[in-house]
């Protein structure tokens, strides 16, 4: 039997530094390789992870049309990944 569950994915992350400070993200490299483009960071808030713990700037971004939380805690960047799991029966 399968079931899912959520994990905090580690991601590499190429951001734009402003000279206020301000950081923004603008694309990531996921675990399978492949670099995606953030369209557009929709909001910038101090948020727990509900799914996976860990706490930090959470960015609410789009990526290709579907909204994503990507977080930035301290200066340690993750998502979160639903993977599945083998179940025992």
């Amino acid at each position: 039997m399968q079931t899912t569950k959520f994990v905090k994915q580690p991601v590499a992350v190429s951001v734009i530094v402003e000279k206020d400070g301000r950081v923004f993200p603008k694309k990531f490299l996921w675990k399978d390789g492949h670099t995606y483009k953030i369209d557009r960071v929709m909001k910038v808030e101090r948020a727990a992870s509900t799914k996976v713990g860990g706490c930090g700037i959470r960015y609410t971004v789009m990526v290709e049309g579907l909204p994503r939380y990507l977080y930035d805690e301290e200066g340690k960047w993750f998502m979160e990944d639903e993977v599945v799991i083998e179940v025992g029966t």
